[in-house]
């Protein structure tokens, strides 16, 4: 593999991010379909967050839907623990935390400090996601 392959693939994987955290579905979609990417990769200057953790803390279902069908894997967790779900409950996301449980994903692992996204949900005072996230 050249050295201007690696700088490719890797532009596109930060493009991937940015898209995710931007919240263009449209982008997000045409950069996976490109291949060069990987989905599951953590960016270590964001605490080795993923595409996404970054579509569910802006709230975007159907990226999470999508991210998930090229792979994504929901399970994977940042420096401190924390999984797409910690984000959407951070950020009161119900559609996304719907969507996680739909998938599979684990919505009640604990971080580093043993918070669970419920508590992470009460903490920031969304009582819709603590109601989801008891039941």
């Amino acid at each position: 593999m050249t050295a201007g392959y690696e700088i490719h693939k890797m532009a596109d994987v930060t493009e991937l991010h940015q898209a995710a955290a931007l919240g263009d579905y449209d982008l997000v979609s045409e950069i996976l379909k490109k291949g060069l990417h990987d989905p599951n990769h953590k960016d270590i200057d964001w605490n080795d967050r993923t595409a996404l953790h970054w579509a569910a803390a802006k709230g975007q279902s159907d990226t999470v839907k999508l991210l998930v069908e090229y792979g994504a894997r929901p399970c994977l967790r940042t420096d401190i623990g924390w999984t797409p779900a910690h984000f959407a409950a951070e950020s009161g996301k119900l559609s996304v935390l719907r969507s996680l449980h739909y998938l599979h994903a684990p919505i009640d692992a604990t971080d580093i400090h043993g918070d669970s996204p419920r508590r992470i949900a009460e903490i920031y005072g969304h009582k819709e996601c603590v109601k989801f996230l008891e039941t």
